[in-house]
């Protein structure tokens, strides 16, 4: 039921270990839409990880699959181009009421992209967004600098969603330690000038469930949330 006692609307917070198919959590995400929008349904932060397999967005042109049969591909319909989802990396799907948060889709995906940075600092990484570049990037001073004399930089994150009757869905990848070679069978978001890295390829020994500690602690901050009222579940995936 929507809703506690002060009024205030609940989220909930949900992690599935396990690998989720990606037509299951489809599925499921469309399901808790529906109940968020006729307010039958809490808000949903979902925290899990895919098998590998590369999804295609609103905005995804068919060059930029190199590799068609090297994992399934979905037709995501979220914003966004190609984007791969692997073990290892965490997705964080974003079920909110964006109607009842200002109707502001731009400052939402502002606010997606902050939260990302806010937590990325708790393990003294320095996330940053660039124009025209969607997602988190980090810059790579190890790396040889561009033909143009620019220090390298390598996306560790990307962000696309979807809003249905305001409410948001899809949302964000963040990695911790796929196996960045499966990159390689699509352009990452169409972007060729830059690579992927990840949290562990940073040097970094950061397991899943510290990212998950950072992403709730920084959550409440950035949306401005500290007043509503939480409810945290784990469930295990047992499909295959």
């Amino acid at each position: 039921m929507q809703g506690s006692s002060q009024g205030l609307a609940v989220v909930e917070w949900k992690i599935t270990s396990g690998l989720v198919p990606y037509e299951t959590a489809l599925a499921e995400m469309e399901a808790r839409v529906a109940g968020i929008a006729d307010g039958s349904a809490d808000e949903l932060i979902w925290l899990l990880e895919h098998p590998p397999l590369y999804t295609a967005g609103t905005s995804a042109k068919s060059a930029d699959l190199l590799d068609p049969n090297r994992f399934p591909v979905y037709d995501a319909r979220r914003g966004g181009e190609y984007t791969y989802h692997g073990p290892g990396q965490r997705v964080v799907y974003v079920m909110l009421d964006v109607g009842q948060r200002g109707r502001d889709v731009r400052k939402f995906v502002h606010d997606l992209e902050t939260w990302v940075i806010a937590a990325l600092a708790e393990f003294n990484v320095d996330g940053a967004i660039r124009p025209g570049r969607v997602g988190v990037w980090v810059d790579r001073p190890d790396r040889p600098r561009t033909a143009t004399g620019a220090i390298a930089e390598d996306k560790i994150a990307a962000i696309g969603i979807r809003l249905r009757k305001w409410v948001s869905f899809h949302g964000i990848s963040i990695n911790v330690e796929p196996d960045l070679t499966h990159f390689a069978g699509i352009v990452p978001c169409g972007i060729t000038a830059h690579g992927v890295t990840s949290l562990v390829d940073l040097g970094l020994p950061v397991t899943m469930e510290d990212l998950d500690v950072a992403l709730r602690k920084t959550f409440a901050q950035v949306f401005n949330d500290a007043d509503r009222e939480y409810h945290e579940s784990t469930t295990r995936a047992i499909w295959r």
